[in-house]
């Protein structure tokens, strides 16, 4: 036999992932493992997915390996199998996230009254004292050992398995500040300090407010996690738990999962569809949108394809089921969000990249200065002084500025998009915010107005438009399809009156016809007039127009004889123009992605003056079309508003959701345009790349103070200039950095987007 055929699929729900390197150091033990053929671990959905060759090795093996590398494989629930809709549930992120908060309130309470007191210099009374100093002792060591004690857990994982990443440096330097002062509060004699009658300096607000932020930080992160998940859930929702089955004329109430192929299916108005099949009785109008990202819903009659997830509008359809589980588009759709989520590469924060390097060779001078001094003199006093050497590096290299860099720069920057209407779910949205040269525009809802409304009137007989308009508001009046209810909210903005009608029949797909103060009005296409004897030809060339122009042409008839059009269209708003300018200003090139018809998507495009469209696509073609495109090297963001354009949003470098579209769209996306809709978009970009130039600026300040220094607390210069950094300047330096790190953030707070004169790409063709 094949040793292909030996290959099971596997699926592991992991608990205790934190940040990228988890993943990654997951992964390495899976593979780690004999007879693994393939494994993905995705952070954002708690998982591990893959292949595992069967004879070799059992799924019982990789859930001891992940154990073995510090995470945890909670077993599923009885009778419920390792994989399928059960296993998309993650981990329980509300108990994370609930913990979490109580850690932050915690160190939070705690910290507060430490920095007053430590900071304080001896204008509150009592804190120079010895019972000030073991009162920061009392409020520090609660935090170090309570909700710090997860810093050092997951530092020790990563030491084990010869890592280093941001858990590393919380820890070192937080365990270093609060371990000096410690030692300097029980034994001050080792220092030579005590020796003068001077006690020693303690840094436990160091080590406390350190903590805090990092904690603040996670939360943060746990929150976005959560939000992304939401959006496979949400997608999942969408398909009903139960189906009328039908038996002869028996109806039967049964759950979707017992349906199969060649079963009919019955659904009423208001009612979702519960698979994919084909209409064999029945009609009406179906909103698709979720598929095809159309604002007007698709007329249905027998032998018309219906999918699972989509909403039956009007009428009553009987439907043969096609396909059922994973073979229907809706699951196709929820199977491209999570592939995108797992293909996603981790932004990693420059902290992360420069831990690995940062932590050893700070660790490396800290000992080396350590035993030099000591050599230097091997008594207790030279003992002191090389104890006292070895600290005031650590503490330099504190990474307090460091931890603060990036979740400083996020908060205000996160902030202040709340104020401008943006909701950003992270700084790793951010930074890949500030990188995007190519944005991907949906098209119904995002850059148009999301509904039909009437647009043109052309009267072909002595009635003329007002009279027209009149006639076949009237006629449309009782009609729920969204082309009529353009027609009857066009007359009542026009102030046309409508008038009494009876008799009212309605033709899904064709049109609708009523008697109106006696007079036959047919309203609907040149089909539905020609069945009645009325020739549509003399206005087929108008028709032509206005369907080049994007617009839906309806032909109206009174008594038998053709008297005009009206035409319906979802028209570009006001701001998608001004977006598209400023976008070019930018340097950021426009393409429009869409389920609609080419020839409306081209008209749209036109009016934008976008060159590049992509029209006629599903939603998985959305998401393809955002890889191709970052395979050509651009860095991607993808902006929609429906549930059609989930996969391309998790599958872009940045998905950008507008807050008026569907929660699940706004679940995958990272950024979140709540109040100005489109109008908000250049806005976030400017943000993006304003707060990820200020990490930067953060992180050169971060950096510089230990570059400075650690030779000084390491005493490189004494031979020559006599220059020793004690712990008390190293921490008068290490709380400048600090400073300058936050008040570098706050200027984010006078953030105001430019406007620039538009600039023209060069024409690119999909």
């Amino acid at each position: 036999m094949s040793r292909a055929l030996d290959a099971q699929p596997f699926e592991l729900l992991i608990q205790g992932m934190t940040c990228a390197s988890c993943a990654r150091r997951v992964e390495k033990a899976l593979h780690g493992v004999t007879g693994m053929r393939q494994a993905t671990v995705n952070l954002a959905t708690q998982r591990a997915t893959g292949l595992y060759d069967a004879r070799q090795t059992t799924q019982a093996e990789l859930a001891e390996a992940v154990v073995h590398a510090g995470y945890a494989v909670p077993a599923p629930a009885a009778g419920e199998p390792p994989s399928g809709a059960a296993a998309l549930a993650p981990p329980p992120e509300e108990d994370a996230q609930r913990v979490l908060q109580r850690s932050l309130l915690v160190s939070a309470a705690l910290t507060l009254p430490l920095l007053a007191v430590a900071m304080s210099h001896g204008v509150i009374a009592g804190t120079e004292s010895l019972w000030g100093r073991w009162l920061q002792f009392a409020l520090a060591t609660p935090v170090v050992f309570g909700p710090g004690r997860r810093f050092f857990r997951l530092a020790w994982t990563a030491l084990q398995h010869r890592t280093a990443d941001m858990n590393t440096l919380v820890a070192l330097g937080a365990g270093a500040a609060w371990s000096y002062s410690t030692a300097a509060l029980v034994a001050p004699g080792l220092f030579p300090h005590a020796e003068h009658g001077a006690a020693p300096h303690l840094y436990f607000e160091a080590a406390a407010a350190i903590l805090c932020f990092v904690l603040l930080g996670k939360l943060l992160e746990t929150r976005a996690r959560r939000r992304l998940m939401d959006a496979v859930h949400g997608l999942m929702a969408l398909q009903p738990r139960r189906a009328r089955r039908l038996r002869g004329e028996v109806e039967e109430d049964v759950p979707i999962d017992q349906l199969v192929p060649g079963d009919t299916v019955l659904v009423r108005p208001g009612e979702r569809i519960p698979t994919d099949g084909d209409v064999v009785r029945g009609t009406s109008a179906v909103d698709e949108s979720m598929l095809t990202g159309e604002s007007l819903p698709i007329d249905k009659a027998a032998g018309a394809p219906v999918f699972g997830g989509t909403l039956n509008q009007s009428g009553s359809l009987t439907f043969r089921v096609l396909k059922t589980g994973k073979g229907t588009a809706l699951s196709r759709i929820i199977e491209a969000v999570e592939q995108a989520q797992s293909a996603r590469a981790p932004i990693a924060r420059l902290a992360d990249r420069v831990s690995g390097l940062f932590v050893p060779a700070v660790l490396g001078i800290a000992t080396l200065t350590f035993l030099v001094w000591l050599g230097l003199d091997g008594s207790s006093a030279g003992f002191a002084t090389a104890v006292e050497r070895f600290v005031a590096v650590l503490v330099i290299a504190c990474p307090c500025a460091l931890g603060l860099a990036t979740p400083a720069a996020v908060a205000v920057g996160t902030g202040r998009g709340a104020e401008l209407g943006i909701l950003i779910k992270g700084g790793a949205a951010l930074e890949a915010a500030s990188h995007v040269d190519t944005v991907l525009l949906d098209k119904t809802g995002t850059v148009t107005e999301g509904k039909p409304s009437l647009t043109e009137l052309i009267s072909c007989s002595h009635l003329g438009t007002s009279a027209l308009l009149s006639w076949a508001a009237s006629a449309e009046r009782e009609s729920e399809h969204p082309i009529a209810r353009a027609i009857v909210e066009g007359a009542r903005e026009r102030g046309v009156p409508l008038l009494p009608a009876e008799g009212f029949r309605s033709e899904a797909g064709s049109g609708v016809e009523a008697c109106v103060q006696g007079h036959t009005v047919r309203v609907g296409t040149p089909a539905w007039l020609g069945r009645a004897g009325i020739d549509a030809q003399p206005l087929e060339e108008e028709a032509g127009r206005l369907a080049a122009k994007g617009h839906t042409p309806v032909w109206v008839a009174l008594d038998g004889a053709l008297v005009g059009l009206v035409a319906v269209a979802d028209r570009p708003t006001k701001a998608a123009r001004p977006v598209v300018d400023a976008l070019g200003a930018m340097g950021i090139e426009t393409l429009l992605v869409t389920g609609d018809r080419a020839g409306t998507a081209h008209a749209v495009a036109r009016a934008l003056g976008i060159r590049t469209v992509f029209a006629e696509v599903k939603p998985e073609d959305k998401a393809r079309i955002v890889r191709e495109q970052r395979a050509r090297g651009r860095t991607v963001a993808m902006v929609g508003d429906g549930i059609n354009d989930a996969p391309a949003l998790a599958e872009a470098h940045t998905g950008i959701a507008l807050g008026t579209g569907a929660d699940i769209a706004v679940a995958a996306a990272e950024l979140t345009l709540l109040s100005d809709g489109i109008a908000a978009l250049p806005t976030a970009l400017q943000l993006a790349r304003a707060t990820l130039k200020t990490i930067r600026q953060n992180l050169f300040w971060a950096f510089i103070y230990n570059v400075m220094g650690i030779p000084l607390a390491a005493g490189l210069l004494y031979p020559w200039t006599g220059w020793l950094l004690s712990p008390i300047v190293a921490s008068a330096a290490m709380s400048l950095s600090s400073v300058s790190v936050l008040t570098n953030s706050l200027r984010l707070r006078r953030f105001r987007p430019a406007v620039a004169e538009p600039i023209h790409l060069e024409e690119t063709t999909p």
